[in-house]
């Protein structure tokens, strides 16, 4: 159906719309059931929603307002599903939500335009259009638009020289050149909360490079404490030490108690059953809870 047939009739006026987004998004705090199965019910409303503005042409800042609020939730349940659900269906789980959030960027992004005359930059514009650079971080992974190149054309030069902008080019570009020391203190640091939620599945990757790294090159004779490799890879060091067993290495204890990985063990090896959920040094501070 095309917006010149819809009638009155077929959609819900913007009151209505607002009001059914509030409900579906309040459901986001039940524990009454698993997050994802909250996440089918909302998922399938909150597109309905974005349909019914997208129909009837609604540009103004509450539409924005709402479309922003659809994409938060895509974007945390981008964390929440990775983090609440450890069988296979998390797959195709991610993989529908993450077409359901470009949708929805791309259409927030529209919107924005369609303002430029009122409201040259909205609020909250710079880190929304950021999670756009943050999406590439994957160039292998599902399809998520047109190119950078040709998309950094279409943004305003004060959001480029934003520092939510600059924040996800700095984490592209340390990601793209295998910086890990660089990439991991710029996310712990600057990283919004959920600028880490769109990142969170890449720490490991990083991780596992850092690993790789540091067993590879550092002295045999010399093993690298585990306190320090906690740093570099922002965990907590009970959380280092079943990393790096997971990856068949073993960790020893010096006469002072500390703890150390000896580096160059021939049972280096990447798990072939993925890893479990590691915690992020510095993702307290970001704020585990935000008001959608």
């Amino acid at each position: 159906m095309s917006a010149k047939e819809v009638r009155a009739s077929d959609v819900r006026p913007l009151p209505v719309l607002e009001e059914t987004l509030n409900y579906l998004l309040s459901l986001l705090d039940s524990t009454e059931h698993p997050f994802e199965v909250i996440h089918d019910f909302v998922f399938d409303r909150t597109r309905s929603v974005r349909q019914d503005l997208i129909m009837q042409n609604i540009v103004n800042d509450k539409a924005i307002n709402m479309f922003e609020k659809i994409v938060k939730f895509h974007v945390i349940s981008h964390h929440k599903l990775r983090s609440s659900c450890s069988s296979s269906s998390i797959s195709p789980l991610h993989y529908l939500n993450l077409e359901q959030l470009t949708k929805a960027l791309t259409s927030l992004y529209n919107l924005y335009e369609a303002n430029w005359s009122s409201k040259p930059i909205h609020e909250k514009e710079a880190e929304f259009r950021s999670f756009y650079v943050l999406l590439h971080l994957d160039s292998n992974g599902q399809p998520v638009g047109e190119s950078l190149s040709l998309w950094f054309r279409h943004v305003p030069s004060p959001i480029i020289k934003s520092k939510e902008m600059w924040f996800a080019r700095q984490a592209l570009r340390y990601f793209q050149m295998g910086n890990y020391r660089r990439f991991l203190s710029t996310v712990a640091a600057e990283a919004s909360y959920l600028q880490y939620c769109i990142i969170e599945p890449y720490i490991d990757e990083v991780r596992s490079l850092a690993l790789c790294c540091i067993h590879n090159c550092y002295y045999k004779l010399h093993p690298y404490p585990l306190g320090h490799l906690s740093k570099v890879l922002m965990m907590e060091e009970s959380d280092v030490e079943l990393f790096c067993n997971a990856y068949g290495l073993q960790t020893c204890i010096d006469e002072l108690g500390n703890k150390l990985l000896p580096t160059k063990q021939t049972t280096f090896c990447r798990p072939k059953g993925g890893l479990q959920n590691y915690s992020f040094l510095g993702f307290q501070q970001l704020g585990r809870q935000i008001e959608l």
